[in-house]
């Protein structure tokens, strides 16, 4: 595949490939195709759900070994969208304070497995970002769910992803377990 610039995101953990890849973006001009080579394996899911959220184009994902080729083309004008946030948004804070408050809310965790292995808020949900299409009935529409990730990046495009299912008590939960103080589980 003929491409016009490649970006090296190797040894990169979220939300970096998906930082850099925005601003490499910028460079290109419409129609162009970039390869994002990474080896973190949500970056497939984050790639895919960012360039539907901008309007650019995902062509796919090539393995070769343990990188991932993913490949990118840079939307026209007609075709870009403004980048989506969720307008609903919860701190780490709030979050703990409804947990301690033993609130009825549904937290779900859309990290990878590996990363939910190594440390989870004690009764999160684990549905990775790019499961999610296939594993919205897992998830009761009616619950107030609150959605986290390393630092914001994936559980945004999870909670827009659900609020356009019909989802309506949707937060996303900012900054992410980068920043959690609160009980941890670990299952590794």
């Amino acid at each position: 595949m003929d491409v016009n610039k490649v970006l090296d995101a190797k040894g990169l953990a979220c939300p970096m490939p998906i930082v850099k890849t925005k601003k490499e973006m910028t460079t290109l001009e419409a129609g162009q195709v970039m390869e994002i080579q990474a080896t973190d394996k949500g970056s497939t899911a984050d790639l895919k759900a960012w360039a539907e959220s901008t309007g650019n184009q995902y062509l796919g994902t090539v393995e070769d070994g343990d990188v991932l080729k993913h490949y990118l083309r840079k939307a026209t004008p007609e075709e870009e969208k403004e980048e989506a946030k969720h307008p609903d948004v919860v701190n780490l804070g709030d979050l703990q304070k409804k947990i301690a408050g033993e609130e009825k809310i549904t937290i779900l965790d859309v990290r990878e497995p590996a990363e939910y292995a190594f440390g989870h808020i004690p009764g999160a949900v684990n549905i990775p970002l790019g499961e999610l299409e296939k594993r919205f009935e897992e998830l009761n529409q009616d619950d107030e769910l609150h959605i986290i990730c390393r630092t914001g990046s994936r559980s945004d495009l999870a909670a827009q992803k659900l609020t356009e299912k019909g989802f309506k008590n949707v937060k996303n939960v900012v900054p992410g377990m980068k920043e959690w103080t609160g009980d941890l589980n670990k299952n590794h």
